[in-house]
């Protein structure tokens, strides 16, 4: 893969990129218009290809927020035309790595030195490359680390970059953005947090340590003193991507053992610590050797408020969705529906969120559940269109509820495509509690 001998980092530079490509986007809007009036029966298929493509390719050059955005985009099914989606999810697995003279100049300027004065070996070539960062093979002692070096310029750069987006994914998406600012606020908030690698080593310390007692799961050990606010330095985890894995002729029984240790991991998570390793993508889930699961990257975690959560978790008794004056107080606390929302705004959404909570909660609403179950995924991709085409059918703003469903659908709407991936039939339950002595 070409790697890249520099990025952007300057607000002028990254803008004129930006604006580039949303140049780009205008001319491929143009031709297809013009094509279309010799052509009337043509579809946006190719238009989508072409803006997709020229995207990718520019946010692929800049890395960072804008990268991320676009990974995320990517886990959700019918949120983004097919062309968007499939080109987007290389954001996961396909990010062009630094060239090995920006690597090294690179670790400097965080780490102070090069990284063969703190390293017995370490190779300049990454081994995994994503959006914010890239990781490296380096041996110390005779241990073998992974080594993630954060790319320049991309904290110093959030703010600016999703600016500059917000009005290209407004028009491509057909997103009104003064409906949707609490959110991209959310998302940027994030995003800060992510490129936060003091913050991420605590929160991989520390939920790794509360989360070890779980048969089966492991954590990589952290080194503080190899870390800083942009590098982080763990043990190499050995194992394969969960994607690849299932591809090895696996047992049913194995697979359905490993997606019972990823529900009870995500049920512990939430039910006692109310704080989630919230990107779970197959990038961040090994098999190791000997059957383990391992969890990697906990950049993106999830604080969920007590109160927000007593609410939603109300609404996993089926009994207490199907009450209506229930439900009606529960939406009113998760900010589904408002005051100044007229009655037949109210009634809209209340039947919109109930059917689509009907859905989105079988699995918790079962005492096992069975993730082969295509017509379930099947109701959600259509629920998933549909609520993508309520702004442009209706009169209604479909963004409503509180800005902590983001993180928290993205992690469980993560989990079940994993699960799915799996075709895991699993124990539902939800009474996963606290071991012994574990405060």
């Amino acid at each position: 893969m070409k790697t890249a001998k520099n990025i952007p980092t300057g607000k002028l530079k990254r803008a004129g990129k930006i604006l580039t490509t949303g140049l780009k986007v205008g001319k491929n809007y143009a031709l297809y218009y013009g094509e279309k009036i010799v052509n009337p029966g043509l579809n946006k298929d190719k238009l989508d290809e072409d803006n997709a493509a020229d995207i990718m390719e520019r946010l692929q050059e800049l890395k960072g927020g804008g990268l991320k955005v676009a990974q995320m985009l990517s886990m959700e099914e019918n949120l983004l035309p097919k062309a968007y989606a499939e080109k987007f999810s290389l954001a996961q697995f396909s990010v062009p790595p630094l060239s090995a003279a920006l690597v090294r100049k690179t670790f400097r300027k965080y780490f102070g030195v090069h990284p063969e004065k703190v390293f017995d070996s370490f190779d300049y070539h990454s081994t995994y490359a994503a959006s914010i960062g890239q990781v490296h093979e380096a041996y110390l002692d005779g241990k073998k680390l992974a080594v993630k070096i954060q790319y320049p310029g991309v904290a110093e750069s959030i703010k600016s970059d999703l600016a500059l987006l917000r009005p290209m994914a407004s028009k491509l998406f057909r997103i009104n953005m003064n409906d949707v600012e609490k959110y991209f606020t959310e998302i940027e908030s994030k995003l800060y947090e992510e490129t936060n690698y003091i913050l991420e080593l605590n929160n991989s310390i520390e939920l790794s340590r509360a989360c070890q007692w779980m048969e089966g799961i492991r954590f990589p050990e952290y080194f503080p003193d190899l870390s800083s606010d942009k590098i982080i330095t763990m043990e190499w985890l050995e194992g394969t991507h969960i994607s690849t894995w299932i591809r090895r002729g696996i047992s049913q029984e194995t697979k359905n053992e490993i997606g019972q240790r990823l529900w009870d991991f995500y049920s512990f998570q939430l039910h006692q610590l109310q704080k989630m390793h919230a990107d779970p993508h197959p990038g961040n889930i090994l098999v190791t050797p000997d059957g383990a699961l391992g969890i990697l990257d906990f950049g993106c975690i999830k604080e969920i408020p007590r109160t927000f959560y007593e609410a939603y978790i109300s609404l996993w008794d089926e009994d207490a969705l199907n009450d209506r004056t229930y439900f009606i107080d529960i939406m009113h606390q998760l900010e589904v529906i408002r005051d100044d929302d007229s009655p037949e705004e109210r009634t809209f959404f209340l039947e919109l969120f109930h059917e689509t909570l009907t859905l989105v909660l079988q699995p918790f609403h079962a005492e096992s559940f069975d993730f082969s179950n295509k017509q379930f995924f099947t109701d959600l991709s259509s629920m998933g269109e549909r609520l993508s085409k309520v702004s442009i059918k209706t009169k209604y703003n479909p963004n409503r509820g509180s800005t902590h469903f983001i993180y928290l659908n993205r992690t469980f709407f993560g989990l079940f495509q994993l699960l799915h991936m799996l075709e895991a039939k699993i124990s539902t339950r939800i009474d996963v509690g606290t071991p012994l002595g574990l405060e």
